[in-house]
């Protein structure tokens, strides 16, 4: 039989601090169907070094359940110097809110920074295969320093991006369904955007719908979610960002870079266009 398209549905800016916003998230999937989700979880949320046991047990109960956790920046705050280009100054400040960790760092603190969230994983023994860069914005300095990092795959707002040895790279066109709880334009615009945009990709191999905490605030914004969910479901099987990529590479006879935790070493693609396109979108 035809393995059936994806569907990956991604709860981002996982943190004590989101905690209670991501469990409405769950919440709202689960009243849908209970599917394997991808967790994005921020080791040090806005430089903080709180620990939360009752968050890790769950985070781990969801692992051990079939979910998936990957690493999503370490601190998801952009620290970096502030550039004078007007594209820049709206992509770091405006459209991200100043959340854009990755999206300016030079090579050797993009480095620190993942080997940093790469060790916090490995001290409550959670396997890492993903990492994906607040804002999903992956500076030039950035690609480098996933160069030699153990990831299966990162993924910008446009492209999946499946890493393999040897430096060498697959892109996947795969635009995330997202919405804009920011603001009530945002609010209004966002949702039949999203359904647009889900049946633009009616044919496409994956369909990736991102959940931010702040979505959780807003019950039209859920409701939207559930429906959309409920539909794609009915033509796609839910993976985890991690599963599909591992399915996407088999099914091209090209072996992933499998690891158990994080000690193996696969490079990364050096740039990507689409890393700071007008295009990507906000994610927090």
């Amino acid at each position: 039989m035809e393995e059936r398209p994806a569907l990956c549905v991604v709860i981002h800016d996982v943190a004590p601090a989101t905690w209670p916003d991501c469990l409405r998230l769950l919440q709202a999937v689960r009243e849908v169907a209970d599917i394997p989700l991808t967790w994005l979880v921020v080791p040090r949320w806005h430089g903080s070094a709180a620990r939360s046991p009752a968050v890790e047990a769950a985070l781990g109960g969801l692992l051990a359940d079939g979910h998936e956790l990957a690493l999503h920046g370490y601190t998801h705050l952009d620290t970096a110097a502030r550039a004078n280009g007007w594209r820049s100054r709206f992509l770091r400040g405006v459209y991200t809110e100043g959340e854009g960790e990755f999206a300016a760092l030079g090579v050797d603190e993009a480095r620190r920074r993942i080997a940093l969230g790469l060790a916090w994983f490995d001290e409550r023994g959670w396997p890492v295969n993903g990492f994906v860069a607040p804002a999903w914005l992956l500076g030039a300095g950035a690609w480098e320093a996933l160069r030699g990092h153990p990831f299966v795959y990162t993924t910008t707002w446009s492209h999946f991006h499946c890493l393999m040895p040897a430096g060498r790279h697959a892109a996947l066109l795969s635009p995330s369904l997202v919405y804009a709880a920011r603001n009530r334009t945002g609010r209004i615009v966002s949702p039949p955007a999203a359904s647009m945009l889900a049946w633009l990709l009616r044919d496409a191999p994956l369909v990736r719908l991102a959940l931010h905490p702040r979505d959780a605030r807003h019950p039209a914004l859920l409701r939207h979610a559930q429906k959309l969910i409920e539909h794609l479901l009915q033509s796609r099987a839910a993976v985890t960002k991690a599963g599909f990529a591992h399915q996407w590479l088999a099914a091209t006879s090209t072996a992933p870079n499998t690891r158990p935790a994080t000690s193996a070493s696969a490079p990364a693609p050096h740039s990507s266009a689409d890393s700071h396109s007008a295009a990507d979108r906000r994610a927090r």
